[in-house]
């Protein structure tokens, strides 16, 4: 990978830090002034780990983006600071081009690919032409490990958004950045193709060392594809880890919402299941079990075909609980039922 250049190239007063993550963020806020005063981010602290790749995940708002961008230098934030390999990261104020040097941004829009150029040129394109030979041998190799060698004489204009995601990544790793930033990679990707280009990322990263760093609304997108994840909620970071950890124990409930489509229920609302807890709990919809019961004190709302798997809306009156139909055939809707809670998340506050 390209070496990079330490921030006291452009921010002279800088010391570097060495005990500290590839990427370190400690303190961060990033506002927005106008008619309305928006914190985009809120006091974060985040560390990101070499050779990973971590998604940020969030409902639309919560500062996914904004956090991207400072990482990238993009953006200066108002209070803190980001470091990487121990140096501050430069900013607009310190650049005339922003953008750490070792670092490479590909937005959701595809901003900086010449749509009615071919896609070898397009790739090529960020080579000199001081070695032929290498220009022509790395495009090939980029070409071939995106998997879009077949369309080198194609115009990018006449591609899916799959296949000009493709593009876009091989542009931006042809000059060996050591990180790869991606905002909403796979909005533009067909459901059917999406898993193929997350593996081939994931290959990617593995063979060549590469930090990846990724923004996605959909955690569904990412869960198998990502080793860490940070999850936002209005400019502020609620949860870190892997998704392992925070799929099963979560700190918050809004990550077993996003991560789980999980039942979130208070104190009060657990009783009647019955759950005693002085706190609020999630009971991911895996975790119930529904079974027939004349006497239940809930009953069948609906019944939602999911693909693969059917969803029950469970109801009693006063609290409604989703669940996964692990029967091959559902129960009647309206049917009485009584539930069978196998396991649950409290949280503490």
């Amino acid at each position: 990978m390209a070496q990079s250049k330490s921030s006291c190239q452009y921010v002279p007063s800088d010391i570097q830090k060495t005990d500290v993550s590839l990427i370190h963020g400690r303190q961060v806020s990033s506002i927005f002034d106008g008619k309305i005063r928006v914190v985009a981010v809120d006091n974060v602290d985040f560390d990101i780990q070499q050779g990973q790749i971590t998604a940020i995940i969030g409902e639309s708002g919560s500062g996914k983006s904004t956090l991207l961008k400072l990482i990238y230098g993009l953006l200066e934030p108002q209070s803190g600071e980001i470091r990487y390999k121990g140096w501050l990261v430069p900013t607009r104020k310190d650049k005339l081009i922003p953008g750490h040097d070792a670092m490479k941004l590909v937005s959701q829009g595809f901003d900086d690919l010449n749509l009615y150029a071919k896609v070898w040129d397009n790739i090529a394109s960020q080579l000199p032409n001081t070695n032929l030979d290498h220009k022509k041998s790395r495009t090939e190799e980029m070409l071939q490990r995106l998997k879009i060698d077949h369309l080198a004489q194609q115009r990018v204009a006449d591609l899916s958004g799959g296949e000009r995601q493709r593009v876009a990544i091989a542009r931006a790793l042809i000059n060996e950045p050591e990180v790869l930033l991606m905002d909403e990679p796979f909005n533009q990707v067909d459901a059917a193709f999406r898993d193929d280009l997350q593996q081939d990322i994931r290959q990617i990263v593995d063979e060549l060392g590469l930090t990846v760093i990724l923004v996605s609304h959909d955690p569904a997108e990412v869960l198998a594809m990502a080793d860490a994840l940070i999850v936002m909620k209005q400019g502020k970071i609620v949860d870190l880890g892997s998704p392992e950890s925070l799929y099963y124990t979560p700190r918050n409930p809004y990550t077993a919402i996003l991560l789980a489509k999980s039942n979130v229920l208070t104190k009060n609302q657990a009783l009647s299941i019955p759950i005693h807890t002085s706190e609020p709990i999630a009971i991911h919809q895996e975790w119930i079990d529904v079974v027939p019961d004349e006497n239940g004190d809930f009953w069948i709302k609906n019944i939602r075909f999911r693909g693969f798997y059917k969803e029950y809306v469970i109801g009693n009156g006063t609290l409604s609980l989703h669940a996964i139909v692990n029967t091959p055939t559902p129960l009647p809707k309206n049917s009485p039922v009584k539930l069978h809670i196998k396991q649950h998340i409290t949280f503490n506050n």
